[in-house]
């Protein structure tokens, strides 16, 4: 029997497969890329009797590739809490999806192990922009304040490598990042001894310090919109930049556009935080968009579609 691990090469999916190994150590294949690579079960060809474990991914992007695995014979262990649409009722399915804005994957496997390596949990959560759910699931832990801030930290690192428009773009491969984390029981263990968390926070300080010289093309009260330039730093940064705006100014929304080489943009949106809801509503409108209520993207905007979705965004969080 062959396990395949597929997962989002961000923070939530790698914290959320890191407690599955801790719980239960098992070799098994990786199939990851960047954050916005989705539709990874298409690379799995698992056959009768295989498993396969699916962390931080949008059924609704995988659902071709997962009723030909379940056809086929496949077992399936889902856990995500974005957009699914309809879930399909299947005995080789076990489906652990719930999209309340503010309840990651990280913590839908906690749930599942009860809380038996939650430290790692509370890593993912910060890393998905879920401060108050990480500080909340961390109480029990009794870490004091510069510990939580130092798992808050390594949260946002493995979240900003993720970003990238290929995995040439990130300082680490995720699923060499994967293998880094693995030996590591304890997230600040990993903190002290391994050389990537320093590697990760250089490059991070570096990338912000020149999104953080950019002014936004549009700034009114419903939010702000920013283009980043055809880089590759602006490409890994696109994502926690926009965290750090949504944290910084609560009561409005935040969309980063990167420019793509090809052409058009790579955009992320942050809902309000004072009001987590809209951001996969206005990004489904647009090809290749998706995500879930607080925070969503689309993989390819359009020069020719900008001003549509300039309005739509303006519209969508104007209310």
């Amino acid at each position: 029997m062959a396990l395949y691990d597929v997962f989002n090469g961000d923070a939530d999916g790698l914290c959320a497969l890191l407690q599955l190994h801790l719980a239960e150590p098992r070799e098994s294949v990786l199939v990851t890329g960047v954050k916005r690579d989705i539709a990874l079960l298409d690379r799995v060809e698992a056959g009768a009797g295989d498993e396969v474990r699916v962390l931080d991914l949008s059924l609704d992007k995988n659902r071709a590739a997962l009723e030909r695995l379940l056809a086929a014979g496949v077992r399936v262990r889902y856990f995500d809490h974005h957009f699914p649409g309809e879930i399909p009722v299947h005995p080789g399915l076990e489906a652990h999806i719930d999209t309340a804005p503010d309840r990651g994957t990280s913590l839908l496997v906690d749930a599942a192990l009860d809380g038996a390596h939650r430290a790692w949990a509370v890593v993912g959560t910060f890393g998905d922009n879920f401060d108050a759910a990480a500080r909340q699931a961390a109480a029990p832990l009794g870490f004091d304040a510069p510990t939580l801030e130092r798992l808050r930290e390594l949260g946002i690192y493995l979240n900003y490598n993720g970003y990238g428009a290929r995995v040439a773009d990130l300082h680490v491969d995720p699923a060499q990042l994967f293998e880094r984390l693995r030996p590591y029981a304890d997230p600040r263990e990993f903190i002290a001894a391994d050389a990537v968390f320093a590697q990760l926070r250089d490059g991070y300080a570096d990338d912000m310090a020149r999104a953080e010289a950019l002014r936004p093309e549009v700034d009114e009260t419903a939010g702000r919109v920013f283009v980043l330039p055809d880089a590759p730093w602006a490409r890994r940064v696109s994502g926690v930049f926009a965290n750090a705006q949504a944290q910084g100014a609560p009561e409005r929304a935040h969309a980063l556009l990167t420019r793509l080489p090809e052409g058009g943009f790579l955009v992320s949106v942050r809902a309000p935080l004072a009001r987590p809801d809209g951001a996969d509503a206005l990004c489904r409108q647009f090809p290749s968009g998706g995500g879930r209520k607080a925070a969503a993207g689309i993989n390819h905007l359009t020069e020719d579609d900008y001003p549509r979705f300039v309005e739509a965004f303006l519209s969508t969080f104007g209310g």
